[in-house]
């Protein structure tokens, strides 16, 4: 067919199913790329709450083209927009220049939701999330919470004999190859490439299941084969210089985690600085983005979940045992499970005390205790965790991460030579007619070319395909020849694999043997010192000034606040050691807010729960002992704030025997403070404090302390 032709011959060739609105065009801005920002138009079906925080998805550019980081946030009643590209970049496009269109993407989108309850949630698929993270260092005044699924952002990380693409810059002496690739292109780099690198981590689905499932399930699998290669063959061009930071700086380098990238401005960008909460997605079966590469930037940057809690940051993490990393982003399965759940409980993943948590998410049953206040069909709980946890998943050790410092040390020195003796040469070969004629003949473009109408001899099936779509006839299970196809497509498939587990086994221990040799590693430099080639990122004497006023200022208000502060402190005191939060207690809260008819703002009460949690953290004692008096200081909204706390205990419980012990110390403070307000009464019949529940609606799985 010229379905190939005719989606490439787009201006804008995506895969939205959404219809959609243009907001910003980034070729119109001062610093152009190609890049614009659409507002997704929500379906009859979905009522958008112009109130509720934006969500903007940021789409991928990996070498597909744009418009699959779909999400259901819509469903949730959020306004939704997307960022996506076209496929040839501008002149002179580089990362930074797409770093500050996103960010005017997302002023503007502030600015036309200034009544929203939040800045806007970002997500980043794959690729787009080390951007998304890169510009939340950078301008973290502009991002709610970030969610990033299946992206790399610990480059090196991983499992022996499990992850073999992380060894792929080393093959070849590092990214001179990427070097050459852009000058043959003419200044740009063919994402046909990396898609390759893609299909080739899986030889048998890409050369054999994938074809052989199409047509032999033929008349049911088309439009759905058709349609996924729609995007997934709609390649797209990355100027060379793009591609060039991306090898060296990321993937070779490994300098994101570390906080050894600034801009060209100077300013380091480090990932420490993003002030809001930041929710990883990764599978154990995702061989592009594992959870090592996708999760261990967080022991780059902290020794302890006690660091974490000191810079003020929220990480949480959800690890799928089974999907691989496009279904990440793209299976309507994870989509309704992880995503919709992310997206429905977004505002309280926005207020979690700083700390590392696990997303863990059990069916919704009809009768479950509260079911009313479970907002999908699942229920989720946000488990306190350490960085044992993640240390758990397995990852490199010192020797290794030496292996992968000589391979960027190599990759350095063999760019350099490229650079000085053969670029040059490169350069004056290539002119734009090659570098069209080679992305017209690269395979991957060729497989769709020499099927379609393009081929003039493909139109001598015409008259064959008109027969045998009127002639076709069903064949049985049962049928010889059936049977036998079946077992050779199995035997197909078991040798392919077979094939990539050797390629695999001799590509790692190639990597190990070369890079891990004592001498090439003292040829470029690394044997002169027994330190660690990758030190983590030092402290930021601004920031180290800044958190030391704060400390103090704190300090110095530990007893100032009246009956929210309180009753926000003694629910935060109580809970602390069962490590979990869900999300019954805060739809409670909503709930209660919204019947009250007024109340803290989203904003409000994250910052005023957040002074709470680091007073507590500060001086604990002195932070408790305060209650009694901050209370008496608004005697009325203290009894109101009073039966909202046992309302939310008695929806999520106390479980451990030191929470119920705490319980017991806020009751007695409660019960004295009441006795002050009924002793101040006249002609008033006082009651008693009712006893708070301690048994929890649903026990959590797994919890653990912070």
């Amino acid at each position: 067919t010229s379905r190939y032709q005719e989606h490439a011959a787009r201006p804008a060739p995506h895969v939205l199913k959404f219809q959609c609105d243009l907001v910003m065009d980034g070729r119109k801005l001062a610093r152009p790329v190609n890049y614009a920002l659409v507002r997704i138009t929500p379906t009859d079906a979905v009522d958008v709450d112009e109130s509720r925080r934006p969500f903007v998805i940021i789409d991928p550019r990996a070498g597909h083209g744009p418009g699959i980081g779909g999400f259901k946030a819509q469903k949730a009643g959020h306004p939704c927009y997307f960022i996506g590209f076209l496929p040839n970049p501008l002149p002179g496009q580089t990362i930074e220049d797409i770093a500050h269109a996103e960010a005017a993407f997302l002023e503007r989108v502030i600015a036309l939701h200034p009544l929203a309850d939040g800045k806007p949630a970002v997500i980043g698929n794959c690729q787009a999330g080390w951007a998304v993270m890169m510009l939340a260092a950078v301008r973290p005044d502009l991002f709610g919470p970030i969610i990033v699924a299946g992206s790399p952002l610990s480059y090196w990380a991983g499992v022996h004999g499990q992850n073999p693409m992380r060894y792929t810059g080393g093959l070849l002496g590092g990214s001179w190859l990427t070097a050459m690739m852009g000058d043959l292109g003419n200044g740009k780099f063919d994402g046909a490439w990396l898609v390759t690198n893609f299909e080739n981590l899986n030889p048998a689905n890409t050369f054999w299941t994938k074809l052989f499932n199409v047509y032999s399930k033929v008349d049911k699998e088309a439009p759905r084969f058709l349609e996924f290669e729609q995007w997934w063959g709609g390649h797209v061009l990355l100027n060379a210089e793009e591609m060039q930071f991306i090898a060296d700086e990321l993937f070779i380098g490994n300098k994101l985690a570390t906080a050894e990238l600034a801009t060209s401005k100077g300013k380091r960008i480090d990932l420490r600085n993003i002030r809001t909460p930041i929710v990883v997605f990764c599978s154990k079966a995702d061989n592009i983005t594992p959870p090592q590469q996708a999760l261990d930037w967080i022991l780059d940057l902290y020794e302890s979940v006690e660091d974490m809690q000191a810079n003020g940051q929220t990480i949480v993490y959800a690890i799928h045992e089974s999907i691989g990393h496009l279904g990440i982003f793209v299976s309507s399965s994870v989509a309704t499970k992880e995503h919709d759940q992310f997206a429905s409980n977004i505002d309280l993943i926005d207020v979690l005390p700083p700390g590392l948590y696990e997303a863990v998410m059990t069916p919704k049953h009809p009768d479950d205790r509260d079911a009313d206040l479970i907002g999908g069909d699942y229920l989720v709980h946000f488990e306190a965790r350490t960085l044992d946890d993640i240390r758990s998943l397995g990852g490199n050790n010192e020797e290794d991460e030496r292996r992968f410092a000589t391979a960027a040390r190599v990759s350095q020195i063999n760019l350099g030579l490229y650079r000085t003796l053969f670029q040059p040469w490169v350069r004056g070969f290539a002119n734009e007619g090659y570098a069209e004629a080679m992305r017209r003949l690269h395979p991957q473009r060729l497989q769709y070319e020499i099927f379609s109408r393009a081929n003039p001899f493909m139109r001598l099936l015409d008259p064959w395909m008109t027969l045998i779509n009127g002639h076709r006839r069903p064949v049985s299970n049962e049928n010889v020849f059936w049977q036998a196809q079946q077992r050779y497509s199995d035997w197909m498939e078991t040798s392919l694999d077979a094939y990539r587990d050797v390629r695999d086994h001799l590509v790692e221990a190639y990597f190990h043997s070369v890079y891990g040799s004592p001498l090439v590693q003292a040829l470029v430099g690394l044997k002169a010192t027994d330190r660690s080639p990758r030190r983590k990122p030092g402290e930021d004497p601004a920031h180290l000034a800044l958190v030391s006023r704060r400390i103090a200022e704190l300090k110095e208000g530990i007893s100032e606040g009246g009956a929210r502060e309180a009753v926000i402190r003694a629910l935060l005191y109580i809970r602390m050691p069962d490590g979990v939060a869900d999300e019954r207690g805060f739809n409670l809260l909503r709930r209660l807010r919204k019947d009250a008819g007024s109340g803290l703002t989203l904003a409000a009460f994250k910052k005023m729960l957040r002074e709470q949690f680091f007073l507590l953290l500060l001086d604990e004692r002195r932070a408790i002992e305060a209650i009694p008096a901050m209370l008496d200081r608004e005697p009325e909204l203290a009894a109101r704030m009073a039966n909202n706390l046992r309302a939310l205990l008695g929806v999520v419980g106390v479980s451990s025997s030191e929470s119920k012990a705490r319980l017991g110390e806020v009751e007695e403070m409660f019960k004295v403070s009441g006795s002050h307000r009924a002793a101040g009464r006249t002609g008033r019949e006082h009651r008693e404090l009712e006893p708070i529940a301690t048994e929890r609606a649903r026990p959590a799985r797994g919890a653990k302390h912070a």
